[in-house]
């Protein structure tokens, strides 16, 4: 379930962007990808990888990220994601 979710996910935001940002899409993939990494390595396992100490810039920028992108700012919300994603797998 968790490994469909995160595709889900993942073809809702590559479909989003490709539709000019389109913020429904971009919303419903961020919110299928973290659900589906809560099913895949558990609730616990996902809170502790966010909010470890050395990642809490790249969480706090990815996170926030989605947050921007629920309230309709595509763009500004995926470049904030993006630079999150980059510095928590750094």
């Amino acid at each position: 379930i968790g490994v469909g979710l995160v595709g889900f996910g993942l073809f809702f935001i590559l479909f989003g962007i490709l539709l000019y940002f389109d913020s429904v899409l971009l919303a419903f993939g961020n919110i299928l990808f973290l659900s589906g990494l809560v099913f895949i390595i558990g609730f616990r396992r996902t809170f502790t990888f966010f909010f470890q100490r050395p990642k809490l810039k790249g969480s706090s920028f990815f996170l926030g990220g989605v947050l921007i992108v629920l309230m309709r700012w595509p763009i500004l919300g995926m470049l904030l994601e993006a630079y999150g994603f980059i510095t928590l797998f750094r």
